[in-house]
């Protein structure tokens, strides 16, 4: 089978940093779905994982995480899904990921494919929309049934970074399952005006500093805090705006992280990585397979929408290298998504 491939953690602007290659398609066994790819969607991580690639790695490496595509073979185990199933995932770091005509993934982590929209419109939402529910719902125990509350008696809710795609549907995902008070953050003109269109109640500049332009929203301490990026730029500004046995939830690596500032205020402070289910074979890795076709269900209900920013083509090396620079630019406005090979 074909696949875009790397060895060694070379610059993006480096010739050779992808190349094109030929490898044996692979066998489902056990709880493995053998899939045809129809199309992927490029993330941070995939930068950060070649990046981190040792320079002394002598194997080819095939990034990808987010994907859409049909069940073509199944292992001895499998359950839930057969053969022509249109499926979507967001697979796993420790196996070859989906920058191929064929990948396996375990069938626990995988959900039914929304039927009301395209292949590149559903290979946007794994990764961001597992991230987002998982810590909403999972981390930070929010409760997803909507109740119809005065607003001074709605809990209020921050979330940094808002504009990108784990914070686009996590603010979806509120307005639609809860009664939260969204204060989204953004800087561009582009992206507050996403976030006004999917329904962010309050809307401020996080190039800016961010506790007095909360404070200047008169509507109270938020209770919750959930930092997509930038976190070590913000702690102590949300450490001073929490709420009192409030709940602050962070995906990035902010270095020298210092936890400190929370222990006055007994905040709890939860770790979100989609990974961990998968990583660690626990025993509710079933839970992905659930949370997606939730999020399935969203999408053809219409409650919610994809967050394609751009299809770039073909899955080949020249679009693979052009949507790694664009995410490394940092400006980059929803997921980038490749179709077909």
């Amino acid at each position: 089978m074909k696949a875009v491939a790397y060895k060694k953690p070379l610059a993006i602007s480096e010739a050779q940093v992808f190349s094109e290659v030929e490898v044996d398609t692979p066998i489902a066994t056990g709880h493995d779905l053998l899939i045809e790819i129809k199309a992927i969607s490029i993330n941070p991580v995939d930068i950060k994982m070649r990046q981190r690639t040792s320079p002394d790695n002598e194997t080819w490496k095939i990034l990808g995480h987010d994907a859409v595509g049909v069940v073509k073979a199944i292992g001895d185990k499998v359950q839930n899904f057969k053969v022509d199933d249109e499926v979507f995932y967001a697979g796993t770091n420790q196996r070859q990921g989906s920058y191929a005509e064929y990948q396996l993934v375990d069938e626990r982590i995988v959900g039914l494919k929304p039927q009301s929209i395209s292949n590149a419109e559903a290979a946007a939402l794994p990764l961001t929309s597992l991230t987002a529910y998982e810590m909403l719902f999972d981390r930070l125990k929010i409760q997803d049934t909507k109740q119809d509350k005065p607003i001074q008696d709605k809990p209020i809710i921050l979330v940094i970074g808002a504009a990108g795609g784990v914070g686009s549907i996590t603010v979806q995902l509120l307005k639609v399952l809860t009664e939260f008070t969204v204060i989204a953050t953004a800087s561009r003109s582009e992206t507050k005006a996403w976030l006004q269109e999917i329904g962010a109640d309050y809307i401020v500049d996080h190039s800016q500093p961010l506790e007095q332009q909360i404070l200047d929203l008169n509507i109270g301490a938020p209770h919750y805090v959930f930092s997509i990026n930038g976190t070590g730029r913000y702690t102590q500004a949300i450490a001073n705006l929490i709420a009192p046995r409030g709940h602050f939830g962070l995906i990035d690596d902010p270095e020298n992280f210092i936890i400190n500032p929370f222990k006055i205020k007994s905040i709890s402070v939860h770790w979100e990585s989609m990974f961990t289910r998968s990583t660690f074979q626990t025993k509710d890795m079933t839970r992905q397979g659930d949370i997606l076709n939730k999020i399935s269900k969203l999408i053809d209900d219409q409650r919610i929408k994809t967050t394609l920013g751009q299809n770039l083509g073909t899955i080949n090396v020249e679009h693979v290298i052009q949507a790694h620079t664009m995410i490394e630019s940092g400006h980059s406005i929803g997921k980038i998504v490749l179709e077909g090979f």
